[in-house]
This record gives structure tokens, C-alpha cells and sequence, in this order.
């Protein structure tokens, strides 16, 4: 790539790191958008950044069309790219933001994984029942973990980020740093907090170390637990329930979101607790719910 567009893809880079204060994951998904556009106006001959058009956008959506990208790919490009083309214009890379009327293709939403409530239960018990007979710290900490994730409907990254002072006893709750540096606070059912408790009074200080400093959940070394540690230790406890796929941390979050709709909360509840910035996001659990309804109706209704 030249180094015009080196130098570009940098200067985005930090605008993204430090302005925005997104995520890693997000940063990099932004980035390998801009590359890949970048190295498709080098193949089509476009060699500087102010001499992009619509007409080469959608030439690179459609090349990625032809590649077999999925529409949700495409369409998290085509916002990609207008975040990008906004940015230079306010930054005298591009004299008009040429994406600003570009189309987003519309992706096909997939509903998510869910949990039946028997089959959460099913899980919990299974990993407690584990934790009895071992008596280890591990034990008691997966159990923890799991109980948070399902009762919080957590993201992994906002899991390992607690520290001990993010609980509140009084009030039952924890306070979480979600994407995009937004703090908020989540309530806890008594199962999680008998959970973390045990954790905390009996484990914890039997794996902490020099390194651990204030992490709530850490790894058998002692450091802060990271993200795939947590997500083998929750493969491993949906393994009890029967007949159902590998499911990870996500299907407890998704499994915590509908749960509560069907419970009675309303749709703004749940888009406070799971941290949703748009109310859409949170919407496509109440038509999972629905699927979830006509299922159970059909099953057991005599006249379905």
C-alpha cells in the first residue's frame, strides 16, 4: 500500500483511539474496512484519497458482493465508510463527503441463541453441584461468573473488567464500563450474589497474588481473567443441558434479555441494563420472544 495511504490509515487510527475512545474490536473492524477500500481504489487506479467518488465506493461494496460478503458485512462497511469519509472532509482529505448518500445495504438479523429458563437452571445447577464436590477456588469462581453473566446479561469484556469496588452490597447491584466508556449499573438476583460472595469470602484470596490488583475474577496465575477464559468456562457449563449446540457467553446474555421481556420488563428496562445504545438493538428480543410464544403454543395447545 503507498505510503499516501499509510499515513491516512494512521491518522484515522488515532482519530478512532483517542477522540472516539471506541473499542479494540471496533477500532479494528473500522480498519480493515478503510484497508480494504484503500486497496481497492490502488487496484482500480484511484492512488489519492481526494480523488474518491460515490461511483468508487459502491464499486468496492459491489467487488465485495461478488467475493460472496454477507449483507451484514456489507452493511457494516458501508457505515464503516461514511464514519471514514466524514472524518476526512472535517479534515481536508476529501473536498465533500462523497458517502454521504451512499445506500446501506440492509443485513438479514439473525435471532440470537436463547436459553429455555429450565435448561439456565439445568446449567446453574450443574456447575454448582460441580463446586460442592471440588471445593476448589476455580469451582467456586466459574460458578460466579456464570450466575453474573446470566443474571446481568454482561458482556464478556465488561465481566473481566470488574473490580471488587464496582460491587455494591447494599444495593445488589455492580457497576460496568460498556462499549464506549458508558458506565452503568446492573441489579443482581440473590442466586448471583450467593455466588459471588462464596467466590470472594472463600476463593479468591486463595489464587490472589503481587499481580491481581483489584479484579474481581482472576486466572489460575492470579492475573485478571481474560475473555477466552471466561468463555471456555461457560462452553463447558452449557454442556450439561441436552440437546442443544455450543452455546457461549452471548446465549446467556440473550438468554438474560428475553427472559426479562417475558418476565413482564419493558423494553427500555432492558435496553438500560444490557447497555444498548439504540432501543432497536434491545427490539430484536421481542421478537424472539414471539418465536418463543408460538412454539410453546403450538407444542401444547390442542387445537395448534
Amino acid at each position: 500500500m503507498s505510503e499516501n495511504y499509510q499515513k491516512l490509515i494512521a491518522a484515522f487510527t488515532r482519530h478512532l483511539e483517542v477522540e472516539r475512545s471506541l473499542s479494540i474490536h471496533t477500532i479494528r473492524a473500522y480498519l480493515g474496512d478503510l484497508e480494504s477500500l484503500l486497496t481497492h481504489l490502488e487496484a482500480i487506479g484511484v492512488s489519492d484519497i481526494s480523488q474518491l467518488e460515490l461511483v468508487h465506493l459502491r464499486s468496492w461494496l459491489a467487488n465485495q458482493q461478488i467475493k460472496g460478503g454477507a449483507r451484514t458485512t456489507l452493511s457494516r462497511r458501508a457505515v464503516s465508510v461514511r464514519l471514514f469519509t466524514k472524518w476526512a472532509v472535517k479534515n481536508k482529505y476529501l473536498a465533500k463527503d462523497v458517502a454521504a448518500t451512499l445506500a446501506t445495504p440492509k443485513g438479514h438479523r439473525t435471532l440470537p441463541e436463547v436459553l429455555e429458563i429450565a435448561d439456565a437452571k439445568t446449567a446453574m445447577d450443574s456447575l454448582a453441584t460441580r463446586a460442592a464436590e471440588e471445593e476448589t477456588p476455580i469451582s467456586l469462581r466459574d460458578v460466579a461468573m456464570v450466575e453474573l453473566l446470566y443474571a446481568t446479561g454482561a458482556r464478556v469484556a465488561e465481566l473481566c473488567g470488574l473490580d471488587i469496588s464496582d460491587i455494591d452490597y447494599d444495593r445488589q447491584t455492580i457497576r460496568v464500563l460498556g462499549k464506549g466508556n458508558k458506565e452503568r449499573t446492573i441489579p443482581l438476583g440473590n442466586p448471583a450474589m450467593k455466588a459471588l460472595n462464596a467466590w470472594l469470602k472463600d476463593g479468591r484470596d486463595l489464587i490472589k497474588n503481587s499481580v491481581s490488583g483489584n479484579a474481581v475474577f482472576l486466572g489460575a496465575r492470579g492475573k485478571r481473567i481474560d475473555q477466552r477464559a471466561v468463555r471456555t468456562v461457560v462452553y463447558k457449563a452449557l454442556e450439561a443441558i441436552e440437546g442443544i449446540e455450543r452455546m457461549g457467553p452471548h446465549a446467556l446474555r440473550h438468554s438474560a434479555a428475553t427472559h426479562l421481556l417475558e418476565g413482564g420488563a419493558d423494553l427500555r428496562t432492558v435496553q438500560e441494563i444490557l447497555g444498548h445504545a439504540s432501543l432497536a438493538t434491545t427490539q430484536i428480543y421481542t421478537h424472539v420472544s414471539t418465536e418463543r410464544l408460538q412454539k410453546a403454543f403450538k407444542q401444547a395447545h390442542p387445537r395448534a
